[in-house]
């Protein structure tokens, strides 16, 4: 029987928080927590990234602090620009201070988004779709499909002004997107499922400054992608996502047009192997 998993000691102050926080995701670089800000009763997502002791300790030290301090860049200017990304509530690159006997790692804590992943949201409707589509009729199934259109078109007007905002994402899955949970749900889909609030993009761990077109068109294609890999129900209405983004702001054509040309290498690729 193989060991229960313990991840790394948490950093402090966290040792200390009541309540403590509680794991939700681990990834090969970093650790997502639920936690609490300086007020217990508004909470916030911890992102941690633990030393590495396979690491040189100065080599470690100099890469966790220049990815903390680049995610958290990323993440102020696009707040500062409008777009809907999580706001950044502190954050620790030194690892207590940087002192020998520190802990070494890095955190950051942000602002908590109350909602759904888009992942969750289309694995849901496509699951529903497949067992009751045939029992919907024309106009429903319309509706239904209109429903995702207005989604990815949404989806793509936030990634307009992420892209406008000289930033690209890195790793755009439909597990870095989320809705925001409206105050007031009005969904009356048979499906139960529901496709409404503001778009917002998370996990700015591979994020980058960039107004280089071929940069942008990579981050559509991984979306692309990913949609495709993930959601083949929902694949048909990528172009949608291209007609937000294409309507988000001016001097968006010309990283279209370099999204055919990585259409192009992605599909002799997969060819060749």
């Amino acid at each position: 029987m193989a060991d229960e998993y313990k991840p790394p000691a948490l950093p402090p102050p966290f040792t200390n928080t009541t309540p403590a926080p509680t794991l939700l995701a681990q990834g090969a670089e970093a650790h997502l927590y639920k936690t609490v800000s300086l007020d217990p009763s508004i909470p916030a997502a911890l992102k941690v990234r633990p030393s590495k002791p396979y690491r040189h300790p100065i080599l470690d030290r100099r890469l966790t602090r220049q990815r903390i301090i680049q995610e958290a860049r990323c993440l102020v200017k696009l707040v500062r620009e409008g777009v809907s990304v999580p706001a950044v509530l502190a954050m620790d690159w030194e690892g207590q201070g940087g002192e020998e006997s520190a802990w070494g790692g890095a955190w950051l804590m942000m602002e908590w988004i109350e909602g759904p992943l888009v992942r969750v949201v289309l694995e849901q409707w496509e699951a529903w779709m497949k067992k009751n589509a045939a029992s919907l009729d024309q106009n429903q199934l319309q509706k239904e499909e209109d429903r995702v259109r207005g989604l990815m078109k949404r989806i793509g007007h936030t990634l307009g002004g992420l892209h406008k905002a000289g930033v690209v994402h890195g790793d755009l899955t439909t597990s870095n997107l989320m809705l925001r949970s409206p105050a007031q749900d009005t969904t009356d889909s048979p499906t139960g499922v529901s496709m409404e609030g503001e778009v917002v993009l998370i996990d700015f761990g591979l994020a980058g400054q960039s107004t280089q077109d071929e940069d942008r068109a990579v981050d559509l294609y991984v979306l692309e992608r990913a949609i495709g890999s993930t959601h083949p129900r929902s694949e048909p209405f990528f172009e949608e996502v291209l007609n937000g983004y294409r309507a988000s702001h001016k001097g968006t054509g010309s990283t279209l047009k370099r999204l055919e040309d990585v259409r192009l290498r992605g599909r002799k690729r997969s060819m060749i192997g």
